[in-house]
């Protein structure tokens, strides 16, 4: 567990994968967040699914602009030609 780590740096691990892996499942990488870098990055969501700090969202969208998150997949990925121009990562 990495505890001084940021949400910039974690948000870029978040980037790694998702560049490897072309789909990032949020249940796998809140898994992966939390063994790597801490609890403090991950949350409950209202629903009582785990999620992801919003600091940490807000870091990931920075450096992410052509990524589009997929609401009933619950994943990110690249954004493809036909997505709408302003589609965007949705909580």
């Amino acid at each position: 567990m990495n505890k001084e780590a940021t949400p910039k740096d974690v948000a870029l691990f978040m980037k790694t994968e998702l560049d490897k892996k072309k789909c990032l499942y949020q249940e796998d990488i809140v898994f992966d967040i939390e063994r790597k870098f801490g609890s403090q990055f991950v949350c409950i969501s209202k629903n009582g699914t785990q999620g992801i700090d919003s600091k940490l969202l807000l870091e990931f969208r920075k450096i992410t602009p052509n990524v589009v998150w997929e609401r009933g997949e619950r994943c990110w990925r690249l954004r493809e030609r036909n997505d709408e121009p302003r589609s965007r990562m949705q909580d």
